[in-house]
C-alpha cells in the first residue's frame, strides 16, 4: 500500500476525557508537544464542554493557546455556540461537532434525539463557514450501541450524509464501544461511502474486543485513508461499561509501517510520550507495541 494514511491523534482529548485522574494544563501541553515532536502533526487537544460534565477538559482554552506556537493542526470539540465562542476566543481554526448513529446513545450522552443534536450545532456550522473555520463531524456508535444494540449501516449512512451536507469537511466514524468486526466495518464503510466520498471519511475504532486493527485493515482495503487513534490506547466511554480506549497510535503505526506505509512517526519518541502520560495517570499503557518495546528495553535486548 503506497498511498498516504493520515493519523489524527486523539490522546489529549478523547483519550484523557474519561480518565479518573485529571491531568493538569501544563502536563497536557507537554503531552501535545511530545506528540508533535514524534511526528504527529494533527492532534485534538481539548473540548469546550461543561466542566461539570467533563472536568478533565477544564483549561482547554489554555491548552489550545499553549500549543498554538507549535507546527501542526490542532482540533477542539465544541457542542454548541457557547463552546464555539470559547474555542474561537482561544484561537481555534478547526473544531469538531458530534452526533450519534443511535437514538439511545444520543439521549444518554447529550439528552436529545439525533435530529435535535444536529439542529443544535447548525448555528455553529453557519458561523464557522462565515469565519473560515473548518468543521469535522463525529458519529458515535457506528458498529453497535450499549442501549440499542446492533446499528444498521443505513442508519450510519443517513447521519453521515447529513453531517456532510451541513458542511463538515470530514466525517469520523466511531465504534465507540469497540464491538465491531471486520466484515461489519467493511459493510458500514461501503454504506456510508455511497453518501460521503471515502476520502472524507475517518475511522475511529475502539479496541474493547481486540478487533480495532483488523477493522482498520478492512477499512483500508475499502479505500479509507484517515485513522483516529490515541497514544497508548487512552480513552473509554462513560456510557459504555467495560468499553476500553481508542486503538493505540503505536499499534497503528507499527501495522502501517509493516505494510510499507510511511507515517513519519518516530516510534521511540511516541513511546516516550506515552510512557510519560501513563506515569502521570498511574497505570501502564494498553498498547501492545509500547509494552513490547518497554519489555525489550528493560531486558537490554
Amino acid at each position: 500500500m503506497s498511498e498516504q494514511v493520515r493519523i489524527i491523534e486523539m490522546g489529549p482529548r478523547d483519550g484523557l476525557q474519561n480518565e479518573k485522574t485529571a491531568v493538569g494544563v501544563e502536563a497536557r501541553i507537554a503531552f501535545v508537544e511530545a506528540l508533535v515532536a514524534a511526528g504527529l502533526d494533527t492532534v485534538e487537544v481539548g473540548a469546550f464542554v461543561s466542566p461539570k460534565a467533563i472536568p478533565q477538559m477544564v483549561g482547554s482554552d489554555e491548552v489550545l493557546r499553549g500549543v498554538g506556537r507549535l507546527p501542526g493542526e490542532f482540533h477542539v470539540l465544541v457542542p454548541n455556540e457557547k463552546g464555539y465562542d470559547a474555542a474561537r476566543a482561544a484561537g481555534a481554526e478547526v473544531v469538531s461537532v458530534f452526533a450519534a448513529a443511535s437514538e439511545g446513545f444520543s439521549r444518554a450522552n447529550i439528552n436529545c434525539s439525533i435530529a435535535e443534536s444536529i439542529e443544535r450545532f447548525k448555528p455553529v456550522m453557519a458561523r464557522a463557514k462565515a469565519d473560515g473555520v473548518r468543521v469535522r463531524g463525529y458519529i458515535s456508535c457506528v458498529l453497535g450501541c450499549p442501549f440499542d444494540g446492533e446499528i444498521k449501516p443505513k442508519a450510519v449512512a443517513g447521519v453521515a450524509k447529513t453531517l456532510w451536507e451541513v458542511g463538515c469537511y470530514e466525517v469520523s466514524l466511531g465504534d465507540t464501544i469497540g464491538v465491531g468486526t471486520p466484515t461489519k466495518a467493511r459493510e458500514m464503510l461501503r454504506a456510508v461511502g455511497t453518501e460521503v466520498p471515502i476520502a472524507h471519511l475517518a475511522m475511529h475504532f475502539h479496541d474493547t474486543y481486540g478487533q480495532a486493527l483488523a477493522n482498520l485493515y478492512a477499512g483500508l482495503e475499502e479505500g479509507a485513508r484517515v485513522i483516529d487513534s490515541a497514544a497508548g490506547g487512552l480513552g473509554g466511554c462513560p456510557y459504555a461499561p467495560g468499553a476500553t480506549g481508542n486503538v493505540a497510535t503505536e499499534d497503528v503505526v507499527y501495522m502501517l509501517e509493516g505494510m510499507g506505509v510511511r507515517t513519519g512517526v518516530d516510534m521511540a519518541k511516541l513511546v516516550a510520550a506515552t510512557n510519560e502520560i501513563a506515569g502521570l495517570l498511574g497505570r501502564p499503557p494498553v498498547s501492545r507495541v509500547v509494552n513490547a518495546l518497554n519489555a525489550k528495553r528493560s531486558s537490554g535486548r
